[in-house]
């Protein structure tokens, strides 16, 4: 990759070779404030989300799990308690300070299952494995979302479904109210309970960058999944994606 071709993080335009490492510093800052954060950020509504997430999953005992950017590991711990001492469930993120919070929390529960620290644009898993892949609250800070998504459908058994739960574009009624919200008040949170006001900052302008439902569900269609659709939840300040492997 060359060193002159650029990306956004956030607002600002970064070199590519850039991105991933500032994105990185970002989830060092707050991993381990991170659940808390975002019970504060959504009053718990994120639980919510995760849940539907899950219901819309089809996993089942025995079943085979990949949770991308799994970070605290919510999805995980959901997705082990479905697929039972047959099934297997990989928590994995490029995040190594994200990565060991969700790992201990699930040590904790009493659950020892496979966790990889990889990056989502090359995982490291053999074709045709999975038969359900999750993200939630992680394409967003990817730097190539279309070669992600390719890498999701090659680790996609057919039949196996992708499940993307990710920030996108709220109703415009709300718009000015979430603005308010997103840019004041987040930064402010941030700042008081991480002691990080510019991660938060971080968050709400990636949330902007970020693809809509419809071009998301686009860019999905593009890479090769079929019989793809969404939910918008919470007048859209939250959508959840869904794909199949044909």
């Amino acid at each position: 990759m060359s060193e002159d071709q650029t990306t956004h993080f956030g607002y600002k335009t970064v070199a590519e070779s850039q991105k991933a490492q500032k994105v990185a510093e970002v989830f060092h800052s707050v991993a381990k404030k991170y659940d808390v954060m975002n019970d504060l950020m959504s009053g718990g509504l994120h639980r919510v989300w995760k849940a539907f997430t899950i219901a819309q999953s089809g996993v089942r005992e025995g079943g085979r799990v990949l949770d991308i950017a799994g970070g605290t590991g919510d999805l995980s711990l959901a997705f082990l308690k479905r697929v039972g001492k047959s099934g297997q469930v990989w928590l994995t993120d490029i995040n190594s300070s994200m990565l060991t919070v969700g790992r201990d929390r699930l040590l904790d529960k009493g659950y020892l299952n496979p966790v990889a620290q990889c990056d989502a644009e090359k995982l490291p898993f053999p074709a045709n494995y999975f038969d359900c892949v999750t993200v939630a609250f992680g394409l967003r800070n990817m730097t190539h979302k279309d070669a992600a998504l390719a890498e999701m459908l090659r680790v996609l058994k057919p039949g196996g479904r992708l499940l993307v739960l990710e920030f996108s574009k709220v109703a415009k009624p709300l718009a000015p109210l979430y603005d308010l919200y997103s840019f004041k008040l987040l930064p402010k949170m941030g700042e008081l309970v991480a002691n990080d006001a510019a991660s938060y900052q971080y968050l709400a302008e990636s949330i902007r960058m970020h693809p809509g439902q419809e071009e998301l569900a686009q860019m999905m269609r593009d890479v090769g999944f079929a019989k793809v659709d969404y939910f918008n939840l919470t007048a859209g300040v939250v959508a959840l994606h869904k794909g199949f492997k044909l």
